[in-house]
């Protein structure tokens, strides 16, 4: 069976960086390119920590481009409570050496999917939605050669994780997220509901280090800094690793539940700014144009990461 072929949208983030790992260990997944957003951290650290990730996984060989530095329309908000002063906080990561592609990221993302056949690219956004959006704008053309967008953001049920009613990826540039959710691509979305459902322990963590590894020494690193925020904020043994689930649900989607509902994006209250409305009891009478995904198999998530990182 040949490869899916993906293009993952990131601002690492140490959950990216799993995210990264995870699919660059996968065969099922042919990662045509990086596309790094500023979120997390500034654009200027999320691609160097993107091709710190590839060369991590001994794939120098991925293309790394780099994309919008600022939202669409407000002023960027960065993560470095959470992801420490480089995004990537933990581990002694080298600077990179492989290259920067020279294409903005935008750019090639128009390229490579107007080069495609319909329905075949399905795009990975782990991050907020600029790159994604402004592609979009730019070259409404390029959304019926999509497959689907599977993304990690938003929060209904759960509530947010930035504000009471919005969580970070959609947040950061809730006008790109309207632009996605109303393009007609399929969507698949990953929000707080499920991802907080997924707890890490220390002790799988602490088997990341016992791989004996590069890769899983600097995951073990990565991840007892990362969690320690989530830790404190919400009182609980460990925290959820969010983006991973974007792949993970490629590669088995068979662990992961949820229901199609009409999701739209609050752009005009600052008090509700960014929220996923989503018409989780179809009351709206809204057509239908996301998967909202609010079940996990735990541990078969935990399973499948260590075990493909432990190919690397």
């Amino acid at each position: 069976m040949a490869a899916r072929p993906i293009i993952i949208d990131t601002d690492p983030g140490q959950d990216d960086a799993i995210a990264l790992l995870l699919a660059l260990a996968s065969p099922e997944l042919d990662v045509l390119g990086i596309t790094t957003v500023a979120g997390n951290v500034p654009l200027a650290l999320t691609e160097v920590n993107a091709r710190k990730v590839c060369e991590l996984a001994g794939r120098s060989d991925a293309k790394v481009f780099a994309g919008c530095a600022r939202p669409m329309l407000r002023p960027l908000v960065t993560a470095e409570s959470v992801h420490g002063k480089t995004g990537l906080d933990g581990p002694d990561l080298p600077a990179p050496t492989m290259p920067l592609q020279p294409e903005h990221a935008v750019d090639w993302l128009v390229d490579t999917l107007m080069a495609a056949a319909d329905g075949s690219i399905t795009l990975c956004p782990l991050g907020p939605l600029t790159n994604i959006a402004m592609a979009i704008v730019r070259e409404p053309r390029i959304v019926p050669k999509i497959r689907e967008i599977v993304l990690m953001g938003g929060g209904f049920f759960e509530g947010g994780n930035t504000t009471p009613t919005a969580e970070f990826n959609i947040y950061v540039d809730p006008h790109a997220a309207h632009v996605v959710f109303t393009c007609g691509a399929r969507l698949t979305m990953h929000p707080l509901d499920v991802t907080h459902k997924a707890l890490m322990s220390k002790a799988w963590i602490d088997s990341l280090g016992k791989l004996g590894t590069k890769v899983g020494a600097a995951a073990a690193a990565m991840l007892t800094f990362y969690e320690r925020f989530d830790m404190e904020k919400y009182g609980e043994d460990g925290g959820p690793l969010h983006d991973p689930c974007v792949i993970a649900w490629l590669l088995r989607p068979e662990l992961f539940g949820g229901k199609e509902c009409a999701v739209r994006i609050e752009t005009g209250s600052e008090l509700t700014m960014g929220q996923t409305v989503v018409d989780w009891w179809g009351v709206t009478g809204l057509e239908k144009n996301c998967t909202v995904i609010n079940r996990i198999d735990s541990d078969g998530f935990y399973a499948l990461i260590l075990e493909r990182l432990a190919r690397l």
